[in-house]
């Protein structure tokens, strides 16, 4: 389950770098009601102030804007995890479908093994036909059964590739995300130091 929450996460912050890369001169205004996390934390930077004090250079954030952002990302995340879990249940309705059809094409396996050691009989669904007409129904039934499996096969490496890219992208963005929220962290601690020192300076200046 927190690996396919991983994953949609990875789909929805792909999504919206792509968008932010893509829209060029005509991208619209950065803003914390919508767009990508990206676009948000774009925002952040647009309307933090700054300053300079002991040869540093400081940003002032709004903490309502610092809640609002906070906010937003949780959002985001509880829509992934929810969207994660429709996906997983869609995944595991199909490996139990997937699990049937192995188990019948296994039954089915044994039991042309048995009418097959059936030599002189030719008994088809309890009527009596050539032995023509039975090898060419037997291997027919055969063949299908066989295509059907060479498609489920088909299936799943498709998926399996697709997850493989997927578990790809997801890396890379979850250690751009950490980075992002590493540096958001610093942010908020310069920021807590910033205001800490404008209060003791304050109660100096009484």
């Amino acid at each position: 389950m927190r690996y396919f929450s991983k994953l949609f996460i990875a789909f929805t912050l792909l999504a919206g770098i792509q968008v932010f890369s893509q829209t060029g001169e005509g991208a619209p205004e950065p803003s914390l009601d919508g767009g990508t996390i990206n676009s948000q934390f774009e925002y952040i930077y647009q309307k933090s102030g700054n300053y300079r004090a002991d040869g540093k250079r400081y940003e002032v954030v709004r903490t309502l804007n610092l809640d609002k952002l906070r906010q937003n990302v949780n959002d985001t995340i509880n829509a992934a995890n929810q969207k994660a879990s429709q996906l997983q249940q869609v995944i595991t309705s199909q490996e139990n479908t997937i699990a049937s059809l192995n188990s019948k094409l296994e039954e089915t396996t044994k039991n042309l093994t048995a009418v097959t050691e059936e030599k002189d009989s030719m008994s088809l669904l309890g009527a009596q036909v050539s032995k023509a007409t039975y090898n060419v129904t037997l291997w027919t039934l055969i063949l299908g059964l066989f295509l059907l499996l060479l498609l489920f096969i088909f299936k799943f490496r498709q998926s399996n590739v697709l997850t493989q890219e997927a578990k790809s992208n997801l890396s890379d963005l979850e250690t751009e995300y950490e980075d992002h929220r590493r540096r958001a962290l610093e942010r908020e601690q310069r920021i807590s130091r910033q205001l800490q020192d404008e209060i003791n300076k304050y109660r100096k200046s009484k």
